[in-house]
């Protein structure tokens, strides 16, 4: 085959440790924009990051040759050290386990960021 064209758009959820209020107002701007650029960097993407005081939302881009596993592994080990990094004071900071991922259709794409976006 000599061209390889994928779509493929997952929403992803993960939590702090223990579904904790970890994520405070004052740095949770600045992390949702810290893992855009990390998408970016790391894989295809994020069309839409939104979250709560405990977890986390992302719409994402994968490329076909990296596993949905593989991205939020990396994804959150990057920016639970960031935030150790950026926030020395965050010491307790850090994410459960595990995640919930789906895929998402193209024409389901803009409704699925808006609920993201409005977390």
């Amino acid at each position: 085959m000599g061209h390889t064209y994928a779509n493929l758009v997952f929403h992803a959820i993960f939590s702090t440790k223990q579904r904790r209020p970890l994520i405070h107002d004052s740095f949770r701007p600045r992390l949702h924009e810290y893992m855009g650029g990390l998408a970016r960097a790391e894989f295809g993407g994020a069309l839409a990051i939104g979250g709560t005081d405990n977890h986390v939302h992302g719409l994402i881009v994968l490329p076909p040759n990296l596993s949905v596993s593989d991205a939020l592994c990396k994804w959150k080990t990057l920016s639970s050290k960031w935030v150790h990094e950026t926030f020395p004071h965050e010491a307790d900071f850090g994410w459960q386990e595990g995640y919930g991922a789906f895929s998402v259709s193209q024409s389901n794409v803009p409704e699925v960021a808006a609920y993201i976006r409005g977390q």
